[in-house]
């Protein structure tokens, strides 16, 4: 027995360190803001890809290869909903073959269904241009639907990964508490700008106009997601000149040609937003995305 105990003494060790480490949850995340709060939310404990850059239009993106290859070891999908990935997730989901994150399961998770939309069609027509029965999809654009959502991902991280839940409790916790400081201090330098009449590309921004007490005056396309034409942006301008606006927003990936010419015609600047995390170079996290949304709006309201 005594020689017994002294050869399990010696393999204990190397049985130790022949157990692998705990594996890391994969998460595929459909847009750049999703793939940052999924990071914050599981620190070293996720790997995260992202399906888009924020130079792409979520909207519009091609079923890749290499998007099915990463669906298919995915431990969870996480993506914004609302049918703004309806062109192309559905392929990816049913190529890749991956049942844990089919819809309705445990590892499929879509943002917009935590949050009350805004903009929910009165009728579905295609005629109306690229309309979303669900509502505006665009979200992520007031950081308090970030709260919500964030809030309603821990669970599904903890039922997934159960061995890190307590990681997951304290990383949300210490993220949420830096997230309302945040939002405190981005609604008090943003104070300025409610009332402030603008001009959008996309109607992307609702949720950043309710949340920030904006007014969209006009939209440069004629009709969500139908290219500006040059009938339609004589008539914003006439439109202007009896209900003016501060400037013009779009998008950081979106076509400058549009907004630039109603800037020179209007005399009004145009405002490029990064719209996700990575829009542009100062918008590298989610606390960045939004220091530099409100630092652009606010540069605006200056213009002269």
């Amino acid at each position: 027995m005594n020689t017994l105990l002294k050869w399990a003494a010696l393999l204990l060790p190397a049985v130790a360190m022949a157990v692998p480490a705990q594996a890391k949850l994969a998460v595929f995340a459909c847009e750049p803001e999703w793939a940052a709060l999924a990071q914050e939310m599981g620190g070293d404990q996720v790997t995260v890809f992202s399906a888009t850059t924020a130079a792409q239009d979520p909207h519009h993106i091609q079923a890749r290869p290499s998007l099915i290859a990463q669906v298919r070891k995915a431990d969870l999908v996480f993506c914004t909903g609302s049918e703004l990935e309806v062109g192309w997730l559905p392929m990816l989901l049913r190529q890749a073959g991956n049942e844990r994150v089919q819809p309705g399961k445990p590892g499929y998770f879509e943002a917009a269904a935590q949050v009350e939309t805004m903009d929910k069609p009165t009728r579905l027509d295609r005629a109306d241009g690229d309309v979303h029965p669900g509502g505006n999809p665009h979200i992520q654009t007031d950081p308090r639907n970030i709260t919500t959502v964030a809030n309603a991902l821990l669970p599904v991280l903890k039922q997934l990964d159960p061995a890190s839940a307590s990681l997951y409790d304290q990383r949300a916790a210490d993220f949420l508490s830096r997230w309302q400081t945040a939002i405190s201090r981005w609604e008090t330098a943003a104070a300025p700008l409610k009332g402030t009449g603008i001009v959008v590309h996309h109607r992307s921004w609702s949720y950043l106009e309710r949340w920030l007490g904006l007014n969209e005056i006009a939209a440069l396309e004629p009709k969500p997601g139908v290219p500006p034409a040059p009938g339609h942006l004589s008539e914003v301008l006439t439109q202007l000149k009896s209900t003016p606006a501060e400037f013009v927003v779009r998008a950081d990936y979106q076509d400058a040609r549009p907004a630039n010419w109603l800037s020179q015609q209007a005399g009004i600047p145009v405002l490029a937003l990064p719209f996700t995390v990575g829009g542009n170079k100062e918008a590298g996290d989610l606390f960045a995305l939004f220091d530099n949304t409100i630092n652009t709006l606010l540069s605006g309201l200056n213009h002269g």
